[in-house]
């Protein structure tokens, strides 16, 4: 079982403008490594068909929008499915969430909940780009959260870091993301994407609730 996770917006609490209105991280979790390996595969194909770059990343807020819509076309094809969680700054309420490594492992906490009872002996892929301590924080926040005593079961056997340039999947963590992050706006074409992979949709979860 291979799961991968991105995030759209930022840690930051300035929302004067400065910080984005929402976090949002995305799991995007594939049972079956067989297809996991053919959407890895058609990605690099479709770079191909493209014509770009092999080391270029589909990454959704830099791309136009046909080319989103392609990509997740073809995506939508391979069986995976994917949790998010919103987590809206406005309303929080929390003293402890004052910081990003904790605001950060909080939202990518209650994602991992809501996919525990279809997860077991997870390997779990995450952008290994940026503060390499942050995420090798996260990494061990996440090994103890997910894997906490009386749960029944190891849910998560292995998390690594990983260059998003390299790693085609991650780059559909972050496309999957950038749909549901777009849905959520007043942009035009706001809710074409996300509709595209509708039926690989387990949850998306706000919160506070």
């Amino acid at each position: 079982m291979l799961v991968f996770i991105d995030e759209s917006g930022d840690t930051g609490l300035k929302l004067n403008g400065s910080s984005s209105p929402n976090l949002i991280i995305t799991l995007v979790l594939f049972d079956d490594r067989a297809q996991a390996e053919a959407a890895d595969k058609r990605i690099g194909e479709l770079k191909r068909e493209l014509s770009v770059h092999p080391e270029f990343e589909f990454h959704f807020s830099k791309l136009r929008h046909d080319w989103r819509e392609r990509f997740l076309r073809e995506m939508a094809a391979f069986e995976f499915f994917y949790f998010s969680v919103v987590l809206k700054k406005a309303e929080l309420t929390e003293k402890g969430l004052a910081n990003s490594l904790a605001l950060y492992r909080y939202t990518c906490s209650l994602v991992f909940e809501s996919a525990k009872p279809h997860l077991s002996e997870a390997i779990v892929v995450m952008d290994g780009t940026g503060s390499q301590q942050f995420r090798r924080e996260l990494a061990a926040y996440l090994r103890k959260k997910v894997n906490e005593p009386g749960d029944g079961g190891k849910f998560i056997s292995k998390v690594k870091l990983q260059d998003s340039h390299k790693n085609h999947l991650l780059q559909l963590a972050d496309m999957v993301c950038g749909a549901v992050a777009r849905s959520l706006t007043d942009k035009p074409n706001a809710k074409a994407c996300r509709k595209l992979i509708s039926h690989r949709e387990m949850e998306v979860a706000f919160w506070p609730k």
